[in-house]
């Protein structure tokens, strides 16, 4: 049979409907509603989409959104001045810096200028070590879709053997910790790992998440592996994953597709951080 679908535009429908109630509960309540302010630097096309879509699912949530976008030119300078305003306004709860930038900028530096409580995309150091020492914080957003998306198979993570293809500070190296979190054995692969064919079909859950169209084929999987494929590359003008996916669905028991997949997730779980921020503003838990 093949492989079950896991849905994450609907998943991610679902939970944004449950967030712009709560954001209509909490303007009634507070006076206000969540803020996220968005960088974007140049006219990079990507990008441009990107932030469009965000400000769209901020539209649908109830957020408030701060677009902030500069010429190419701009300098490291004037965007961490702008940060360092954002971080002292109070209608501001959600702050990133859409990556990535022109290569006189220093994306590192201006990520830890934003404060913790406000790093949206869960990419500053404070909320790294927060989640390696499995303390709360904010989590990186693509990861923590990720986890999502597994939780909604209703398949127990504890003692399961999880392969994560790629080691990246956005995706590989997070998700490894939020695996170990739900007691998985969690194995990182690269491109640098031997036998990498051997090592998936090891896998019980396989993440790919790695950039490479369709690197992950049949021959790699076993029956009834849970994939989610990261990956997002455009292959013959047609986007396609890290999973040669019409191969690896009459195998695996539960598949992402691409698109539909990941992405939804990572701008709901960018929304859910913005509410979270919120939220301890006002002394209150979420979610």
């Amino acid at each position: 049979m093949a492989a079950r679908i896991i849905d994450g535009k609907l998943i991610a429908q679902q939970r944004q409907t449950q967030m712009a109630e709560q954001v209509a509960a909490w303007q009634q309540q507070y006076g206000r509603v969540p803020g996220l302010a968005v960088l974007m630097v140049g006219n990079n096309p990507a990008s441009a989409a990107y932030v469009a879509n965000k400000e769209r699912a901020c539209t649908r949530v109830g957020i408030q959104s701060f677009g902030r976008h500069y010429p190419q030119d701009v300098t490291q300078e004037q965007l961490t001045a702008e940060i360092n305003h954002l971080n002292q306004d109070p209608g501001v709860d959600g702050i990133l810096v859409q990556l990535p930038l022109p290569p006189h900028l220093d994306p590192v530096s201006l990520i830890q200028q934003i404060h913790p409580h406000k790093d949206a995309d869960g990419l500053h150091p404070d909320n790294m070590g927060r989640l390696v020492r499995g303390e709360p914080g904010l989590r990186s957003c693509t990861p923590a879709g990720v986890m999502v998306l597994l939780d909604k198979t209703g398949i127990d993570l504890a003692g399961k053997q999880a392969v994560v293809v790629g080691r990246s500070i956005l995706v590989g190296k997070p998700l490894a910790l939020m695996l170990l979190e739900a007691n998985a054995t969690v194995t990182i692969a690269h491109s640098r790992s031997q036998n990498l064919s051997q090592i998936c079909q090891g896998a019980d859950v396989l993440i790919a998440a790695v950039g490479q169209p369709q690197m992950i084929t049949a021959a790699m999987v076993k029956p009834g592996v849970i994939v989610i494929d990261v990956g997002i590359n455009r292959l013959n003008q047609t986007l396609v994953g890290d999973v040669d996916f019409d191969q690896v669905q009459a195998i695996a028991s539960w598949i992402t597709p691409v698109p539909g997949g990941v992405g939804p997730m990572t701008v709901t779980m960018l929304l859910q951080n913005t509410l979270s921020s919120y939220a301890q503003t006002q002394g209150v838990t979420y979610p």
